[in-house]
C-alpha cells in the first residue's frame, strides 16, 4: 500500500483531539511511500484510570517477574503493582537516588538490575518514566526477555522507542534494544506526578520542533533518509499537545492522558523509522551536553524534558540568527583549536575518558573536516524556507511561559559561558546532523 494511504489511514484513526488512536499504529504496519515498511511491535497500550487494574489479566502467562523501581516510584504505585501480582514477583529492585538527586542509567546501574535477572525470570516490569524505563529495556534486551512498562509521569517520549538511552564510559549513548510487550499508564498516577515531570514531558514533545526541522535540515544538506509520514504524524501531535500547557499544569486527567498519548505515539514514530531521529536533534544534544558536564563537574541540571524545553528556545534563536545571512560564509577548521577546546569541556583533572570518547567518534564520522560551505550557498534558500518554518523564539516562549518555565531560571542555572560551549560542542557527543552543525561551520568566525 503506498505511502498517501498510510497518511490516510492515521489521519482517519484520529480521535477527538486530533491525535491518531495509538491502538491503530501498532502491528505489522504497512509500506510506506519511502521505502520503509513501518511496524511496531508493542501489543498493548493502556491510558486511562484504573488502568493498574488490569496487570493481573496481562501477566497470565507469566510467572518469575523482576519488579524494578526506585524509591519514589516504588512509594507511588511500585508497592500497588507488587501487591497486585503477588508471589509472581520474584526480584524487586529498589533503586536509590544517584548524582544530582537522579539515578544514572550507567554501568553500576546495568549491574544491579542484571543481578537480579535469574535464569528462570520471564519478565521484567519497569515502573518509572524515563531512566526506569530505558535500563529494564536495555536489560530486557540484552537477556531476551519481555518487559512491561508501567509509566508514572507523562514525562518523556521514550516509552514506546527502540533506543535505550544510557551512560557508559561518561558518554551518552543509545543502544538498540525493543520496545515494551506491554506499556500501561494509569491516568490516576500520572496526574499527580510531580510538576517538574509534567513540565518535562510537556517541553519534551514541543522539542519536536526543533529536531523535526533539523530532520529537514539533515535530509536536504546530508542526504539523510526522510518519510513525509512520520514526520507528519509527529509534527500534527506536537501542534495538538503544543496548545495545552495551562491544561496540562492544571493537572487536568484529559489533557494529560492527551500529552502520555504523544509522547507514546513520537516513541512509536522512532520505531518506525529504526532510530530517534523523529524525536531528538539538537535540543537534546544540548540538553544531554548539560547532563553529562553536570555529571562530570557534579553541577546541577535539569531533568530531561525542561531541559529539552529551555533548549528549544536555543536553537530557535539560533535558526533566526542564521535567517539574517544572505549569503554563508566561513572559516577553515582548526583541529588543534578543537581539540583543546574538546578536553577543556568534557574533561577534568581526574576524567578525560569524555573527551577522547568524543574526540575518536568525530574523527571517525568526519564531519568534523568537511567544508560545506559551497554547497550550504547552492541550497542557502532551500535552508532559509526550512529555518524559517519552525517556531520563533518568541513563540517557543510562550509555549514555556503555559508551563510556568521562565527564562530566567535557565539563565540562572547555566552560565554565559557554559551555554556558549554547549552551543560549539554539544553536536560532537553524537553522529547526527543539526542546525548546530549550521550554526558552528557557517558563523564560526563570528562567534
Amino acid at each position: 500500500m503506498g505511502g498517501g494511504s498510510l497518511i490516510t489511514k492515521a489521519r482517519a484513526l484520529a480521535v477527538g483531539d486530533g491525535i491518531p488512536d495509538i491502538d491503530g499504529l501498532l502491528g505489522e504496519g504497512l509500506d510506506c511511500a519511502c521505502g520503509k515498511r513501518h511496524a511496531c511491535g508493542i501489543d498493548q497500550v493502556l491510558i486511562y484510570s484504573d488502568a493498574l487494574n488490569e496487570l493481573p489479566a496481562l501477566t497470565a502467562d507469566f510467572h518469575r517477574i523482576t519488579l524494578v523501581c526506585d524509591k519514589n516510584t516504588y512509594r507511588v504505585c511500585g508497592r500497588r503493582v507488587k501487591e497486585l501480582l503477588a508471589d509472581k514477583v520474584k526480584e524487586c529492585l529498589i533503586y536509590e537516588d544517584g548524582a544530582n538527586g537522579f539515578v544514572v542509567p550507567n554501568e553500576d546501574a546495568v549491574a544491579r538490575l542484571e543481578g537480579c535477572v535469574y535464569e528462570k525470570t520471564d519478565l521484567i516490569i519497569g515502573v518509572g518514566s524515563g531512566v526506569i524505563n530505558d535500563l529494564c529495556k536495555y536489560v530486557s534486551f540484552a537477556h531476551g526477555l519481555p518487559y512491561f512498562i508501567v509509566a508514572t509521569a507523562p514525562s518523556m517520549d521514550g516509552y514506546a522507542s527502540k533506543g535505550a538511552a544510557m551512560i557508559f564510559n561518561g558518554m551518552k549513548v543509545t543502544t538498540n534494544a525493543d520496545v515494551p510487550r506491554v506499556i500501561i499508564a494509569d491516568t490516576a498516577v500520572l496526574k499527580e506526578a510531580p510538576l517538574s515531570m509534567l513540565k518535562a514531558g510537556y517541553g519534551d514533545m514541543i522539542g519536536k520542533y526543533s529536531c523535526l526541522n533539523d530532520w529537514r535540515l539533515g535530509a536536504l544538506v546530508n542526504g539523510e533518509y526522510f518519510c513525509e509520514f512520520v514526520y507528519e504524524l509527529t509534527f500534527k501531535t506536537v501542534e495538538v499537545i503544543s496548545k495545552m500547557g495551562r491544561a496540562i499544569l492544571s493537572r487536568d486527567e484529559a489533557s494529560i492522558a492527551t500529552l502520555m498519548r504523544g509522547l507514546v505515539i513520537v516513541g512509536i514514530a522512532m520505531a518506525y523509522v529504526g532510530n530517534s531521529r523523529p524525536a531528538s536533534g539538537s535540543e537534546h544534544h544540548l540538553s544531554h551536553y548539560f547532563e553529562i558536564v553536570g555529571l562530570l563537574r557534579d553541577e546541577p541540571y535539569f531533568c530531561h524534558g525542561i531541559d529539552v524545553a529551555y533548549s528549544t528556545y536555543e536553537t530557535a534563536r539560533l535558526r533566526r540568527a542564521l535567517l539574517y545571512i544572505k549569503s554563508p560564509e566561513g572559516k577553515p577548521f582548526d583541529i588543534a583549536e578543537w581539540e583543546a577546546a574538546i578536553y577543556r569541556v568534557y574533561g577534568t583533572e581526574k576524567n578525560t575518558d569524555t573527551a577522547q570518547q568524543i574526540i575518536k567518534l568525530q574523527k571517525k564520522i568526519g564531519w568534523i573536516y568537511e567544508d560545506r560551505l559551497s554547497l550550504y550557498k547552492e541550497k542557502w534558500e532551500e535552508i532559509r524556507e526550512i529555518l524559517a518554518s519552525s517556531p520563533t523564539p518568541e513563540r517557543v516562549g510562550e509555549m514555556l511561559g503555559s508551563v510556568d518555565l521562565p527564562l530566567d531560571d535557565f539563565e540562572r542555572m547555566y552560565t554565559r559561558e557554559k551555554r556558549s560551549d554547549a552551543i560549539r560542542y554539544a553536536k560532537d557527543l553524537k553522529d547526527r546532523y543539526s542546525v548546530l552543525w549550521l550554526y558552528e561551520q557557517v558563523l564560526r568566525e563570528k562567534q
